[in-house]
């Protein structure tokens, strides 16, 4: 999968750059074409010479070339790359990348990159465990970017713990598989809901929720990198979305969004319910602003909401995936299966309000699908960029590989 692809290889200052030269030769071998950039400090470890002659290019380390006065456009390697690889990065270039110091070619080439980057960590075990460092790849990864987790074995430092670069094979393998499943949504349509709904009261206020809409928008974005077209149909919140594949619909009440829903979903493939929609409209809401009182209270009179899944599920056809969510506060488990089949669903993703680091508001999740059939996939907790590759993946594995 990596012939003909542009990879930029970043080597920073730390003693498992010697392991690069085997990953930089993975990759020739594998028919990419190499573009090596170091930091001055990894010129210390290994030399820019055996670099060079093994991916048969100059390797660059400054932002001009010293015996040719040549300027290195950072801009013009984050257009050429494919992907761009950083083994072994720092703790100090993490740091760097988190924040947007840049001070090297390295780190301005990967502010300028447009395509994903991979960064393998190495380093000592309390450097890898420090918050800060923690902090940074947290950061990193609500970024979008691919961190591949060190290893545990004996440091540099003859210490035992997790801090040592991942093996060169197995950087490979991480990178080959990306490209394998990189475009394994092409040619689908596939139809999201994000965010929440907003009842208006009157003018001014409003009964709503407090989702973010962080999750679904991770999943159009996913979705759209891996080739397929997207509608999102986003309630009111503040993100924006980045993917041309993108088509967004901007919704405001519950019954919007079942309007547009049910309007996209017939020329849809898979659906993606994941927007938090209010089940309730005020049925007395008035066109002006209500007024305070002295005595008076005023009584909101509610109704019920389309259900949005449920007509999803009722007009689906056979050759269509329907995927719901569930955020739950007891009895998860039962009451996510229940969901699951009275809406006609595939498959639900059940995260649950008694984890701090899952819900509405931040950018982790901690979830758990369930299929149909009562089978049950747990995962750790994790970005939401991340839980949505695990999302995906389930997708595109077990329901749509091999569907016309």
């Amino acid at each position: 999968m990596l012939k003909g692809k542009n990879i930029i290889v970043g080597i920073t200052g730390g003693i498992a750059a010697y392991k690069t030269a085997s990953l930089v030769r993975l990759f020739v071998k594998a028919g990419a074409s190499v573009q090596v950039i170091m930091t001055p400090n990894a010129r210390e470890f290994i030399t820019p010479v055996t670099l060079s002659t093994l991916s048969g290019k100059p390797v660059i380390s400054e932002f001009f070339t010293a015996n040719t006065g040549q300027w290195n456009s950072h801009v013009d390697l984050g257009l050429w790359a494919d992907a761009m690889v950083i083994a072994p990065a720092t703790a100090s270039t993490i740091a760097k990348m988190a924040h947007g110091v840049a001070d090297n070619m390295l780190v301005t080439t990967y502010l300028s990159a447009k395509a994903p980057v991979f960064v393998a960590p190495a380093m000592d075990l309390d450097m890898f465990k420090h918050p800060t460092t923690t902090h940074n790849l947290e950061l990193l990864r609500s970024y979008g970017n691919h961190i591949i987790e060190p290893a545990a074995g004996e440091l540099a430092s003859h210490l035992i713990g997790k801090g040592r670069m991942e093996e060169p094979e197995k950087i490979f393998e991480v990178l080959n598989r990306f490209f394998e499943q990189g475009q394994d949504l092409a040619g689908k349509k596939i139809m999201i809901t994000a965010g929440p709904t907003y009842e208006k009261i009157d003018p001014v206020r409003f009964i709503g929720n407090f989702s973010s809409g962080k999750m679904g928008f991770a999943l159009a974005e996913e979705c759209a990198a891996r080739g397929a077209e997207v509608t999102l149909i986003a309630g009111p919140v503040a993100l924006k979305t980045s993917s041309p594949a993108i088509n967004r619909i901007d919704v405001m009440s519950a019954q919007e969004m079942h309007d547009a829903a049910i309007k996209e979903f017939e020329k849809s493939d898979v659906a993606i319910l994941c927007a938090a929609v209010a089940d309730y409209a005020v049925e007395n809401a008035v066109d002006h602003k209500i007024k305070r009182e002295k005595d008076e209270i005023p009584v909101i009179r509610l109704k019920k909401n389309p259900d949005i899944a449920r007509a999803i599920g009722e007009m689906k056809r056979p050759d269509q995936v329907t995927i719901g969510f569930a955020l739950e506060t007891d009895n998860e488990i039962e009451n996510a299966i229940g969901k699951c089949q009275r809406k006609n669903l595939d498959f639900i993703v059940l995260n649950s309000l008694q984890n701090k680091n899952a819900g509405f508001q931040v950018d982790t999740n901690v979830i758990t699908i369930i299929t149909s059939d009562g089978k049950k996939m747990e995962y750790p907790c994790k970005p939401k960029t991340e839980v949505a590759k695990d999302i995906i993946n389930v997708l595109a594995k077990d329901y749509l590989k091999g569907m016309a």
